[in-house]
């Protein structure tokens, strides 16, 4: 099932997958649209039903809490979530590809799968980076979430966009706030 697995990758899935459902319309719609969700995330060989789409669903949501909760909440969740679908990782060329790690047992279901490679990958990004760099967008309309690996950059927005929309709204609204005109408190009004 899985043609390849790298942290970077797993966490990109992690995160693509909680995105798909925020304040935006619900992207996984159908089988269809879960199957090219795998399909844009090099999974060209994912066959899917309305079952997968429910169970992907499931593991979204439980994975989103992980990009919400202090450290020790989310270290909590993602050690649940690797207890209950990872396994020791092996190496496998199945289907003629590369030399590749397994994380979830051969017969797992495409959430299933995810569900691993996911946990297993914010596991290894939050020990490199802390969680604090796991996060979920500053702009007050939007509930997207992220993963930043720069060190010395800290960020709070999922895009420039949503960065500059935060910025022009905050201007406009000390643009818009009434004047108060401030006295000298020395001076008085003379009747």
């Amino acid at each position: 099932m899985e043609t390849l697995t790298t942290p970077d990758r797993m966490i990109r899935l992690a995160v693509d997958l909680v995105n798909t459902k925020t304040l935006d319309p619900e992207q996984l719609t159908s089988p269809a649209a879960l199957k090219q969700f795998l399909l844009d995330h090099g999974e060209p060989t994912a066959t899917v039903d309305e079952d997968d789409l429910a169970a992907m669903k499931a593991i979204r949501e439980r994975l989103r809490p992980v990009f919400h909760a202090e450290p020790g909440e989310a270290a909590r969740i993602v050690n649940e979530l690797l207890t209950e679908y990872a396994v020791r990782p092996y190496l496998s060329d199945h289907d003629g590809s590369p030399w590749h790690l397994h994380v979830a047992k051969p017969e797992a279901t495409w959430a299933e799968w995810l569900a691993a490679g996911s946990a297993l990958g914010l596991a290894g990004f939050a020990a490199g980076h802390g969680f604090e760099a796991i996060d979920t967008c500053a702009a007050p309309d939007c509930e997207r979430v992220f993963v930043n690996a720069a060190e010395r950059r800290p960020r709070r927005f999922c895009t420039p966009t949503c960065s500059s929309r935060t910025r022009v709204a905050s201007y406009r609204a000390r643009q818009a706030a009434p004047r108060i005109e401030q006295q000298d408190p020395g001076t008085e009004e003379r009747a």
